[in-house]
């Protein structure tokens, strides 16, 4: 990769509207049209931010795939999605590439409604195989017979389901194509070059004749000699295999195994996808990458430009935001102060070392530091178990990833009360990674488990005093914070112990009373100046516990104001405010006025963070609008029936 990317004219890539003009190109300018295609993708991320590495590392595998293979005839399926820029950008959306995550631009992960030839919605890993082995099985029995595609990256085949998957569709035994992108292991020169051989020559219509025909020959010599041979022949053949590639395991589920082939040349990728198109049974291509390939910044730090903001192509120095430190930042330092002190507290996270903040508490305490990959399910269990030997584990993951734990979260920790802490990144709104990234979920699906304590810091010192709080607590406990910076606010030289179950009566009011959690506690005490000024006085109330809540001190403020606003930055179905609601319904509190403001019955979609929740109206301006227009109806209730009048921010 050039330094000065400008240098790279791209003169084939503005030839390429869809896939179909790439089957014509030679080797050659496949090669020149991989640099131009890096080159956009490096472009674009310096100025949006985005999957950097993983994009890199697949470009040459893309363009064999779809000069071989042809979408939407062909299907093909991304696992996660984090590796389909060249994917984008060679299906039609090269002219939009440049509105990548901005807000009404396209996504950053495949998307149905984007185009026709996204197949599938991504964001999650471990779903790419099952999804393909479905539309593999549904292609024969409506008597089609297109090829299915499912790209898995190595990470993703640490999911359970992806080993379900496999293990479905070796025994269906179905037309399936899986390309396993590998950008972990190491390969000499040698060793990529002699498997990239072997698997040509292996692949080939010549020797898979020839293998064919000698199985059957030793098959029909009579008696116990032919049986004798034939597996002989079996045995070295699956002991060979077993030396020199690593793939009896997918061979043992059924698959035809592929590989390792260099996944950067791409006539090595192109003769051995033109070989195995004409397979009818599950067949598994393993291709080696480079994460981050043609960027040197990239290649020399993947995990830094896995995920990346805007950053300097010269440098590979991202845009460093002044001000408070993150929630993320604070947990993790947090993390590390309580550990020096406490020898039982353990960290677990799902490959997000650097995520959760948690990369420092790992290089200082490795022993107590476990990082199970893409795992979250596996995480939540072990960290069970961990807790039943007596130690204090927190299990670190981001809030849309531990859904996949929801089971083990029930059956697993609160059910038995093991005093698992549960730190749930990147709650509410995480912007330009779109609905599937978005936390939005936890305080409904999480507030009907019994046992389990969620809480919610309203600042970064909050943040600190919870988790001590939780630790010491030995219940189950659940703490969401945003993916933000936090409020500026002094951090305590030591976490205090808060009292349990309480909020805050921040400020005291006598027309409307703000009841707030998390993020949303700042812009509601800015509301509530900003009200005042317009004659209106306002309660503001950081609940700072979701479960249990502080019963006295919501009933207190709903009571002497008659009207109250649940704010929050999750959905409100089942949420924050519906507990509210129920608890006013069952103390049968009947004149009072609830208005709720949350997330409503939809996904979001992509853009910035403030570009979002202002959308949304979960800033002060959208607090002191809708304020306004409650305090403006009457709060007389004449019918029992409806003291409860639930109000939503409309847009």
């Amino acid at each position: 990769m050039k330094k000065d990317t400008g240098d790279i004219q791209a003169n084939i890539l503005k030839t390429i509207d869809s896939p179909e003009d790439i089957k014509s190109l030679p080797i050659e300018s496949l090669k020149i049209l991989a640099e131009e295609v890096r080159n956009l993708i490096i472009q674009t991320v310096s100025l949006r931010g985005g999957h950097l590495a993983s994009s890199l590392g697949v470009v040459e595998l893309t363009l064999a795939m779809l000069k071989v293979f042809s979408p939407p005839s062909d299907r093909v399926v991304f696992d996660v999605g984090h590796q389909a820029y060249a994917y984008k950008i060679l299906t039609g959306r090269r002219d939009l590439f440049h509105t990548l995550r901005s807000r009404g631009g396209i996504s950053g992960f495949p998307k149905r409604q984007e185009s026709y030839y996204d197949f599938f919605d991504t964001g999650h890993a471990g779903n790419a195989i099952s999804v393909a082995a479905g539309m593999a099985q549904a292609r024969c029995l409506s008597g089609n017979d297109h090829k299915v595609i499912a790209v898995v990256g190595d990470g993703s085949l640490t999911c359970g389901v992806s080993y379900e998957g496999l293990n479905q569709a070796g025994v269906a035994e179905k037309d399936l194509i899986i390309i396993l992108n590998d950008n972990e292991m190491s390969i000499s020169h040698n060793v990529g070059a002699m498997a990239a051989y072997l698997s040509r020559i292996m692949t080939g219509q010549l020797v898979t004749r020839f293998r064919d025909e000698i199985k059957n020959l030793l098959k029909n010599i009579p008696g116990v000699m032919g049986r004798s041979m034939y597996g002989l022949a079996k045995q070295f053949e699956d002991a060979l295999k077993g030396f020199i590639t690593p793939g009896r395991l997918f061979e043992d589920l059924g698959f035809n195994y592929v590989g390792p082939i260099d996944g950067h040349q791409i006539k090595h990728l192109v003769d051995t996808f033109t070989n195995i198109k004409r397979f009818k049974k599950p067949v598994l291509v393993h291709a080696i990458t480079c994460k981050g390939k043609g960027y040197c910044q990239a290649e020399e730090n993947p995990c830094k430009f896995h995920g990346v903001g805007p950053f300097e192509i010269e440098t590979g120095c991202t845009h460093e935001c002044s001000g408070p430190p993150t929630y993320t930042t604070v947990f993790g330092e947090t993390m590390v102060k309580l550990a020096k002190k406490d020898g039982r507290i353990v960290a677990v996270t799902a490959a997000m070392e650097y995520g959760t903040g948690l990369a420092e508490f790992g290089k200082i305490f490795p022993k107590r530091f476990f990082d199970v990959g893409i795992a979250e399910q596996h995480g939540v269990i072990f960290a069970a178990g961990l807790s039943l030997e007596g130690l204090k584990p927190v299990v670190a993951i981001y809030s849309t990833f531990i859904q996949r734990g929801y089971d083990h979260l029930i059956h697993d920790v609160c059910m038995q009360e093991l005093p698992v802490i549960f730190a749930m990144d990147r709650a509410g709104i995480v912007g330009e990674d779109g609905p599937t990234h978005h936390g939005v979920f936890d305080m409904a699906f999480t507030r009907s488990i019994p046992n389990l304590v969620i809480m919610a810091p309203a600042n970064e010192d909050e943040l600190c005093d919870m988790l001590f709080t939780a630790i010491q607590s030995g219940k189950p406990c659940a703490i969401r914070y945003p993916r933000s910076q936090g409020t500026g606010v002094a951090i305590k030289n030591e976490p205090m112990r808060m009292p349990w179950g309480k909020g805050q009566l921040l400020r005291t009011g006598q027309d409307l009373g703000l009841i707030a959690i998390g993020s949303m506690v700042d812009p509601a005490i800015v509301a509530a100046e900003a009200l005042a000024s317009k004659g209106i006085s306002a309660s503001v109330v950081n609940a700072r516990f979701v479960k249990p809540l502080d019963k006295e001190l919501i009933l207190d403020v709903a009571s002497s104001c008659g009207r109250i606003i649940t704010i929050e930055e999750g959905v409100l179905s089942g949420g924050f405010g519906s507990a509210v609601l129920e608890l006013l319904a069952e103390e049968g509190l009947q004149r009072v006025k609830v208005s709720r403001m949350g997330i409503p019955d939809s996904f979001v979609e992509h853009g910035s963070r403030f570009e979002l929740l202002n959308d949304l109206g979960l800033t002060s301006d959208g607090i002191i609008s809708f304020s306004k227009q409650i305090c403006d109806e009457p709060t007389s209730i004449t019918r029992s029936d409806e003291f409860l009048n639930i109000g939503r921010v409309t847009h």
